[in-house]
């Protein structure tokens, strides 16, 4: 994980901004714990600011993205976190499950220093292989997140009893992650947008440039409005976004 932010994570912070809506529901499934531990916590985005936070993140570059008045990142992996057992009231995982190496050591480790709730948020694979980006223009994405990201079950296997909760992405969400492009296409379009996601960074850049031609002509002769155009008008849409509190 800290090689591959090192490489892909410059200007991240720019793009990712925290959606109000989202971080309301991270909120809310840490219930009232007052010690929270932030895993993978890159350059802080949904860390809460109500409560004692501490935050663990392999890379460099996330770590120097951090904004003034958040607090200092401790350089360590899922893995191998350096607390004591029951260190933490909760503890919480954005988006960032599909990075680690040894996915059952990282939620081993999760359980290992937290008393209370353990909070991940994640996509479920087969709601994002069903979408227009994936299914239409960037099966490469589909196929590569199937390598790295893990099934929701296999996470609460490994954390026990847990609730699951769709999270709608909203129309005008902040955050610019890749589901937040549901609605608005021309961001795919963007270089900076995409730069800001894992998936569009990662990609070969003989794909991503056939990815953006093809929806670029497809935005022009009007084709993807006849198809999706509907998408526009909603206030959010459910692409798979799912939070996990064991």
């Amino acid at each position: 994980m800290a090689s591959t932010y090192d490489a892909i994570g410059v200007g991240y912070a720019s793009r990712r901004r925290p959606d109000p809506r989202i971080a309301r529901e991270l909120s809310d499934a840490l219930g009232d714990s007052g010690t929270v531990l932030n895993v993978g916590a890159g350059a802080g985005s949904y860390e809460p600011s109500d409560r004692t936070v501490v935050a663990v993140e392999p890379s460099t570059v996330m770590i120097e993205q951090r904004p003034p008045g958040t607090v200092p990142a401790v350089i360590a992996q899922a893995e191998r976190l350096p607390f004591v057992d029951r260190a933490f009231d909760a503890s919480m995982a954005v988006m960032t499950v599909q990075h680690w190496s040894e996915l059952d050591q990282g939620l081993a480790e999760l359980r290992r220093v937290t008393r209370g709730p353990i909070v991940v948020l994640t996509s479920d694979l087969g709601a994002i292989r069903r979408w227009w980006l994936i299914d239409e223009y960037a099966p490469e994405i589909g196929d590569a997140l199937g390598e790295t990201l893990p099934r929701v079950e296999r996470i609460v296997a490994r954390l026990g009893e847990a609730e699951v909760r769709p999270i709608p992405v909203p129309a005008d969400c902040s955050d610019a992650f890749m589901m937040a492009f549901w609605n608005r296409p021309e961001l795919v379009l963007d270089p900076a947008a995409r730069a800001a996601t894992s998936a569009f960074a990662q990609l070969p850049s003989s794909v991503e440039e056939r990815i953006v031609s093809e929806l670029a002509s497809d935005l022009a002769d009007g084709t993807w409005d006849k198809r999706h155009g509907r998408l526009r008008r909603l206030a959010a849409f459910d692409y798979g976004l799912r939070l996990i509190r064991a």
